[in-house]
């Protein structure tokens, strides 16, 4: 593995932000950094990129020791959720200040730069903007020149720290497909932290789940998604419902109905299942009792909230008309497709 990470330790006396994180990250891959805030995933970035040191731990890559070396001798190239451009430097001029700044014995000749500062322009779909200023440029177009500048020095590897996370909807989205176009078309190996699951989802080759300073799971997005480590891992990805139940003889009993609990083993259990694969049923059919409290219309799914005790429910219906007597008020019942179980406590 070109990037390895062994045992990270990150302690700030009271408390730890990382708290022995071990990683591996292949060449020219994309993996996310996923997690909410204070889970310690920017630490770790930081730590890539020798703007803090840890504690305890390891850290190589290509079979070098990362940690000994300077953050100019790794050829880390980081992009900021704020952009840090140089405000008062062209388009052109911040994109080529990596190579600028170089040891004179290893600085391009200014046609190089010149030529390189051209090639990333177009890379980035900025042609005829070199020109222009930071504060000329709408906020996707100032983070593309960020990640052309990043991109300048020819970096073994890209640290990306929310690149994203100031920019509206709609550009994060159109933003998020081009640099995965732009990872495809470079093969640099980058590391994306991002505290939005669909961005990683959308992404990433692989993601990184943490929470608080550990590595709950890494795996595909669509294999974390369809088989999570651990009930964080569940809630956290996307949006979950759950209760208290307990398996007993091969049968799920979850509230007042029974389900079948296929490998599931005896015992207390939190039963989690997704909004979007739950059958309503009348009062008099399959699934446990709940109440119809809220119905919300969202374009083609509806969001059904329903109560049972002291929890509330969602379901996204997404089959069209709603089922016959389902409204504000209606006794149901539900039964979800499918569980993920975990043992209580766990």
């Amino acid at each position: 593995m070109p990037l390895h990470v062994q045992n990270i330790v990150k302690d700030y006396g009271q408390s730890a932000a990382l708290r022995g994180v071990d990683l591996e990250i292949a060449d020219r891959e994309f993996l996310a950094l996923l997690g909410p805030s204070g889970s310690g995933k920017t630490t770790l970035l930081r730590i890539l990129a020798g703007l803090i040191q840890p504690t305890e731990g390891q850290v190589s890559f290509n079979g070098a020791d990362l940690l000994a070396q300077s953050p100019r001798e790794r050829k880390a190239g980081m992009v900021f959720q704020h952009y840090a451009l140089f405000r008062h430097m062209t388009v052109a001029a911040n994109i080529g200040f990596g190579l600028r700044v170089r040891p004179r014995g290893e600085r391009p000749s200014a046609e190089d730069i010149r030529r390189r500062t051209e090639e990333l322009l177009r890379l980035v779909q900025l042609e005829g903007y070199g020109g222009r200023y930071p504060s000329q440029l709408s906020g996707g177009q100032r983070q593309r020149v960020a990640l052309a500048r990043a991109l300048a020095i020819e970096p073994r590897m890209l640290l990306l720290d929310e690149p994203f996370g100031a920019l509206d909807a709609k550009v994060r989205r159109d933003l998020r497909h081009w640099l995965r176009r732009l990872h495809d078309e470079t093969g640099v190996t980058t590391i994306f932290v991002t505290h939005d699951q669909e961005e990683a989802m959308d992404l990433a080759d692989r993601v990184a789940i943490l929470n608080q300073g550990r590595i709950e799971q890494v795996g595909a997005p669509n294999d974390i998604y369809a088989a999570p480590a651990t009930p964080f891992v569940f809630d956290f990805l996307g949006a979950a419902n759950s209760g208290q139940g307990e398996v007993r003889g091969g049968e799920l009993h979850l509230f007042d109905a029974r389900f079948p609990a296929g490998e599931a083993v005896d015992g207390k259990v939190t039963a989690f299942f997704r909004p979007h694969e739950v059958e309503i049923n009348p009062a008099d059919g399959r699934g446990f009792e709940a109440e119809v409290i809220g119905i919300i219309a969202r374009g083609p799914a509806t969001r059904i909230e329903c109560a049972r005790g002291d929890s509330v429910l969602e379901i996204d219906w997404t089959r069209g008309r709603l089922p016959d007597g389902v409204g504000r008020g209606a006794k149901v019942r539900l039964a979800p497709e499918r569980f993920t179980t975990f043992a209580a406590g766990g």
